[in-house]
């Protein structure tokens, strides 16, 4: 599991956004949001940290490594 820690995500849209990105890099990664604690966690099932943290990153986002 990889985890970030999300700290400019605020709303259902940004949660939406975030795991829309996250799957156009990996289509089978399972996304886990905690909106309240800004944490992102991911099981991926082909992408590794650094594609997952770019995809959120060009979603507009500040992801960092929890």
């Amino acid at each position: 599991m990889i985890a970030f820690e999300v700290q400019d995500m605020s709303c259902g849209h940004c949660v939406g956004s975030i795991t829309k990105a996250v799957q156009a890099v990996d289509p089978q990664a399972r996304v886990e949001i905690d909106l309240p604690t800004h944490r992102v966690q991911i099981t991926p099932a082909q992408a590794d940290a650094a594609q997952l943290r770019d995809a959120i990153t060009q979603a507009g986002f500040t992801p960092v490594p929890a």
